[in-house]
């Protein structure tokens, strides 16, 4: 048998690298993929103030957690946006809070 090239060699080389580099990647995402959920379950329902327990209360036929240990009020994706339309101009009020005062 004669030797393998040094092309030969540097061309296997490089495909066990990429496999290894995808396997890499692979075991990487489902490492993250479980922590994410881990810390989901470990934090699902707890203040993202000072971590005690939320209780969910009905506002407005809006579900809002709030913790009654720093009083602090949570809303879920899209809960603001009901919670505004049923109150004629608390969106804008909101959006005052935090932008820059209009030009008359």
């Amino acid at each position: 048998m004669s030797k393998a090239s040094d092309t030969e060699e540097e061309f296997f080389a490089r495909q066990e690298a990429e496999r290894l580099r995808k396997l890499s990647f692979e075991q990487q995402r489902a490492v993250e993929v479980g922590e994410r959920e881990r810390l989901r379950a470990l934090h699902h329902m707890c203040c993202p103030k000072c971590g005690l327990s939320l209780q969910t209360l009905r506002f407005k036929d809006v579900e809002v957690d709030r913790c009654f240990a720093c009083q602090g009020t949570w809303l879920d994706e899209g809960e603001l946006e009901r919670l505004a339309g049923k109150e004629a101009g608390f969106l804008h009020r909101v959006v005052g809070l935090f932008g820059s005062p209009e030009k008359p």
